[in-house]
């Protein structure tokens, strides 16, 4: 079949084929480094992250880039209110430098525990305001802009096409209101017309800025929507295969940023449009705006692991919203963790560690990989039809729990398997399987002691002994050998 993805653009899904056959050269939006991202925004990223993996699976080079905003997003993405940065200093005293430093580590923090491999290059909004003003200066020059209140706009009347990507009518807006991610909001009155968005803010439009440069308008700041044209054309070039984001992208920064790249370079920018959807909770989407949103901190905090949350992502198709509780969370951890018991007892069945067979045993699945044949075969290949079905996560885990469960095979052929199909999946399974178990000493004396209530035949006091362990992450596993415990991940 070959890996196919659905394009926003156009709304069918497609066969990928990159501009350059020895490159794969994808965008993501990046964090607005201004606050935590919550586990809404980081599905965004475990997305961008199974696609990265799934077209180093399928042998294709990728050049990544991610942007890092630390200037000109304002609290509504058409123009209105003020800079987030500026917002966050403001409420915490703290200057915008040190809320963008602060809160960049923190991401990459929270994105390296999710085991997301970082983009080749991360550049900062504020390192790259020469390639923003350059790119505004060629809109300029190629008739697109206007200037009014001292702001420089892009003028969407001159492009014909906006709005394709959302499939929204470019001038049809009331002439006092506009569309925004975040609904309907009063619209500029120097726009003329309301889906005109700003290239260039001067110090008229606010005047507590805290970053500025100078321009060729005048001491000033960039427009949130040029940021992600002049970084990804810088490092990508001014045509690239995959541009990412979230959905509520499409209608606003997603359709700017086509009008703007493409009115400068006289022809497609993008190929590929790919965009996750949201995670729920309770009503709505969740939003930092509401002021109760999740973190990762606070699901570590709440005793889960990081890759728990990874594998409740993965449980959902990307395109997909997904219903955030902790109950969805408690069922999400305990088949991780289910799961990785399975692979122990399959490393357990080979007299060497299981680590030993990943190694030289997954770099080309098309080809079924080292001692992979039968039953691990078939599992490998529906595992690569699902990722070649547009990223069907769901599935690729639905071939992936069916090998682990089945009998048929060898252990050795299967850990190989599971090792091909981590290299996507990225939850860790063969080293965590395969990791030396520290258990304490306290536990150890609970175990005893339910030993010694089984042999007293005092059942009662075992099966409260087994619930006690199991509250605290351990499993028991009787045998004729006797009983085994392990750690199963921390209790919330």
């Amino acid at each position: 079949m070959g890996l196919t993805f659905f394009n926003t653009l156009g709304r069918t899904q497609q066969t990928f084929v990159p501009l350059d056959p020895s490159l794969a050269r994808v965008y993501s939006c990046g964090p607005t480094v201004y606050n935590y991202a919550h586990i809404g925004n980081l599905r965004a990223y475990v997305f961008v992250d199974i696609l990265r993996r799934s077209l180093e699976y399928f042998g294709y080079n990728v050049r990544h880039v991610m942007n890092i905003t630390d200037v000109g997003h304002l609290t509504d993405d058409a123009d209105d209110g003020e800079d987030k940065m500026v917002k966050s200093s403001r409420e915490t005293g703290r200057s915008v430098w040190e809320i963008a430093e602060f809160y960049t580590d923190a991401f990459f923090r929270h994105a390296d525990s999710l085991n997301i491999i970082r983009p080749h290059v991360t550049p900062r909004a504020t390192e790259h305001i020469d390639d923003m003003i350059a790119l505004i200066r060629r809109l300029e020059e190629r008739g697109y802009t206007y200037r009014a209140g001292g702001n420089i706009y892009f003028d969407i009347s001159r492009f014909p096409s906006y709005g394709e990507l959302a499939r929204v009518r470019s001038a049809g807006d009331d002439a006092g209101v506009v569309n925004s991610a975040h609904g309907r909001v009063e619209v500029d009155p120097n726009k003329r017309n309301p889906n005109d968005f700003v290239l260039w803010f001067t110090q008229s439009k606010f005047e507590n800025q805290a970053m500025l440069w100078d321009s060729p308008w005048g001491r000033g700041y960039p427009g949130w929507h040029i940021e992600c044209s002049a970084m990804s054309m810088r490092y990508l070039g001014e045509q690239f295969d995959i541009h990412c984001g979230g959905v509520d992208h499409i209608p606003v920064h997603h359709s700017n940023e086509i009008a703007q790249s493409e009115a400068a370079t006289g022809h497609q920018w993008v190929r590929f449009w790919l965009h996750n959807e949201f995670v729920v909770m309770d009503k709505g989407k969740m939003a930092k705006r509401s002021g109760s949103f999740v973190t990762l901190d606070t699901l570590t905090e709440a005793g889960y692991d990081p890759l728990d949350y990874r594998y409740f992502c993965l449980l959902a198709h990307y395109r997909s919203e997904i219903h955030f509780s902790w109950e969805a969370l408690d069922a999400a951890r305990s088949a991780r963790l289910r799961l990785v018991e399975r692979l122990r007892g399959l490393a357990e069945q080979l007299s060497g560690s299981a680590a030993d067979y990943a190694a030289g045993a997954v770099d080309a699945p098309k080809a079924g990989g080292r001692g992979i044949s039968g039953f691990a075969e078939a599992a490998l290949n529906d595992f690569r039809d699902a990722l070649e079905d547009d990223l069907n996560t769901p599935k690729a885990l639905a071939s992936l729990q069916t090998l682990t469960k089945s009998e048929t095979g060898s252990a050795e052929e299967s850990l190989a398997a599971v090792a091909s199909m981590d290299r996507v999946l990225g939850l860790n399974l063969i080293d965590e399987a395969t990791a030396e178990q520290q258990i304490p000493e306290e536990i150890e004396r609970l175990v005893s002691e339910r030993e010694e209530a089984r042999k007293a035949k005092d059942f009662a006091r075992a099966d409260e002994i087994r619930d006690i362990l199991k509250e605290r992450g351990f499993v028991l596993e009787d045998r004729p050998s006797g009983t085994k415990v392990s750690v199963a991940g921390r209790a919330r």
